[in-house]
Parts: structure tokens; C-alpha cells; sequence
């Protein structure tokens, strides 16, 4: 499922072990094990795309409860720094198996936790998305993808980690690596 050598994994989830609903200032320094579950970090995310005059292309592998596989591919990715909110500025263009380019909703957001909210949602933190998905994401009113969700919530919920139209369902994915490449 790598699609070739050169791969740099920011994300994993597999088995749930991690939590993954916290706050912002974990989420930019990140978390768990790169033998394990983890989140990179934004500050470190931001430092290894954006080196000058350097493109990078975007991964995301999946498995959903079924055990059947899909990917996204996306031919540029790009955050901004803190000072903007590690907001996700470009994806280039989508190709894979993962049904539609549900991170698409995304881009031009800004990254959103449980105590952080730049969501475009306006209100109270019932409102926040990161509260009602249950995670940490550009959301966007809220989201068509949640790949930082709860683990293996109830099918349908919408605190699961989730990709909208993903053959055999959105909810539930079991297995989610994010993974970039200098292009």
C-alpha cells in the first residue's frame, strides 16, 4: 500500500491505543509512537513540507472495518505555520481508490481542537467540531473527512474516523496512514 519508497508518515491509527481527541498544543508537537499510533506534529509538519523551492505529495492509506483497502493521492500538500493556525492551503489534484477527494472540503481551513476552534462555526463549544467529531482536523462546518476521530465508534456515528463515500462506507475506517513525499 506505500506506492514506492521515500514515504515520511505523519499519521497513524490502528488499533485505537492512542487517544486522539486533544489539545492544541499536543496536536503541535505531537503524539504516541512512530512504531505505533502518532501524530507528527504541526510545528514538525509544517517544518518538512514547506522547505524552500521543494513540492510534497500526500498519501492516505485506508482500511476499512471490512479489511478492504483504498487510497487517496493528492499531487501537492501544504499547511501554513502556527501564526495562520497550521490552516491547509493546497492538495493539487486527487487520484485513488478512496471514492471522492473528501479532504477537498478542507482546504483553505484551518486546524481545529477541542480547544481550539477555528472551525467557521459560530457559537459555543457544542458547536466546535472538534467537540462534536470527537478529534483534531481542518474541519469545516464540520467535516467530510475526520481522520483524527474516535476510534472504531459506533458505525454511523459521527465521532468516528471517517471519509465521505468511501466504497463500503465512511464510518469505521480500522486503519489510517497519512505519509508525504517530496515530489
Amino acid at each position: 500500500m506505500s506506492d514506492g519508497e521515500g514515504w515520511n508518515v505523519f499519521q497513524r491509527r490502528i488499533d485505537g491505543d492512542v487517544d486522539f481527541y486533544l489539545d492544541w498544543d499536543t496536536y503541535s508537537r505531537g503524539f504516541g509512537s512512530p512504531n505505533d499510533e502518532f501524530w507528527l506534529g504541526n510545528d514538525n509538519l509544517f517544518h518538512l513540507i514547506n522547505q524552500k523551492g521543494r513540492n510534497y505529495e500526500l498519501r492516505i492509506d485506508f482500511v476499512n472495518k471490512d479489511g478492504s483497502p483504498y487510497y487517496a493521492k493528492f499531487t501537492r500538500f501544504r499547511i501554513n505555520d502556527k501564526s495562520d493556525n497550521y490552516r491547509l492551503s493546497d492538495l493539487g489534484s486527487f487520484s485513488g481508490t478512496a471514492g471522492v477527494n473528501a479532504l477537498n472540503y478542507h482546504v483553505n481551513r484551518e486546524f481545529t481542537t477541542k480547544d481550539e476552534d477555528h472551525d467557521g462555526r459560530d457559537g459555543e463549544t457544542e458547536n466546535n467540531c472538534a467537540v462534536r467529531a470527537h478529534g483534531a482536523w481542518w474541519y469545516n462546518d464540520c467535516h467530510l473527512s475526520n481522520l483524527n476521530g474516535k476510534y472504531n465508534a459506533a458505525t454511523g456515528s459521527r465521532t468516528s474516523i471517517s471519509w465521505s463515500n468511501l466504497p463500503g462506507g465512511r464510518y469505521n475506517i480500522k486503519f489510517t496512514e497519512m505519509k508525504v513525499r517530496r515530489t
